[in-house]
């Protein structure tokens, strides 16, 4: 199914055999779930690097100088990492990705936690993988995930909402933009965004409305910067609560009081974490389309990614 979404990846989590020992760490979840929906950008900066396979283990030591990569013989491999992942990077930044996921532990593509290794003492786990450091730092609104914390069913709504927000970001400044364009675009993300942070949603209304009389180039880097960082706070169940209960607010006119107490009771059903979040949303979405309430139907809130992922049944 194309939906225009492409996401850089750690070569081994599809599979591929660029291993240290010549294996991989498919991730079912990426191959077989999230792969239907996106197209994959592989890349294993080890092997890229000219490393090759099988290699020496690589790790991460504290210097003097600041964090070395390290073979297990000795060799410094920081130079040699560091100047392919500048390029490599800017060759992605290329490619227009919507997120990326990154291989866990990993001394070249670990996002967080990696193990540095003094010359006495404990490893600690304080570091980030020498590729994984370049692409953050040069794409910082990139949403990017390490897999492993994608085994957790909220962080990985979470991401995955993000990438097709980004996307439909990106969507909106390519090429001449209008403030109708973006004023339409907040409209449409407004319960969204409340539903990870209120005071977000004040501040970017607040840009938008005072937008026609900023420059073009710094109210696009405000709102991108305040729309993806918004979406990087997680949409707590208090949040979900207060955003369904702004919806629900839309139907005064038109749920008779059973039907309303009924779509309460599930909201609060949710909070009590009774029923998943799609349930509660479900029944919204059938009033919305009952009522014709336009302006619900076009909330991103109610569809943020593909429904066959089924990431609400579990949050």
């Amino acid at each position: 199914m194309s939906t225009g979404i492409r996401l850089g990846v750690s070569s081994c989590l599809l599979g591929n055999e660029v291993r240290y020992d010549g294996g991989h760490k498919r991730d079912r979840f990426l191959t077989e779930e999230l792969g239907r929906f996106v197209e994959w950008v592989p890349v294993c900066p080890e092997v890229e690097a000219g490393m090759g396979t099988p290699r020496e283990t690589l790790r991460l030591e504290a210097s003097g100088s600041g964090i070395r990569l390290v073979t297990k013989s000795g060799e410094d491999a920081t130079q040699e990492m560091e100047r392919f992942s500048r390029q490599r990077v800017a060759a992605l930044r290329k490619l227009d990705l919507s997120g990326y996921v990154l291989k866990k532990d990993s001394p070249s593509c670990g996002m967080e936690r990696v193990r540095v290794y003094a010359q006495n003492g404990m490893p600690q786990k304080k570091g980030r993988g020498l590729f994984a450091r370049a692409l953050c730092e040069a794409l910082p609104l990139l949403p990017i995930e390490e897999e492993g914390r994608l085994h957790d069913p909220v962080l990985r709504e979470n991401f995955i909402e993000r990438i097709f927000a980004y996307r439909r970001l990106r969507e909106l400044f390519t090429g001449r933009w209008t403030m109708g364009d973006l004023v339409a675009f907040q409209t449409a993300h407004k319960i969204q965004i409340m539903s990870h942070s209120p005071k977000a949603y004040r501040e970017l209304g607040r840009l938008v409305g005072e937008g026609r009389g900023m420059e073009r180039a710094e109210l696009r880097r405000r709102y991108e910067e305040g729309f993806m960082e918004a979406l990087v706070r997680r949409a707590t169940p208090r949040r979900h609560v207060n955003a369904m209960h702004h919806m629900v607010g839309f139907f005064r006119k038109g749920l008779d009081v059973r039907s309303r107490h009924e779509l309460l009771a599930l909201i609060e059903d949710y909070r009590n974490g009774l029923v998943p979040l799609v349930v509660p949303l479900t029944l919204i979405r059938h009033h919305v389309e009952r009522l014709d309430v336009d302006y619900l139907r076009g909330q991103r809130y109610l569809e943020p990614h593909p429904r066959e992922l089924m990431l609400r049944n579990r949050v």
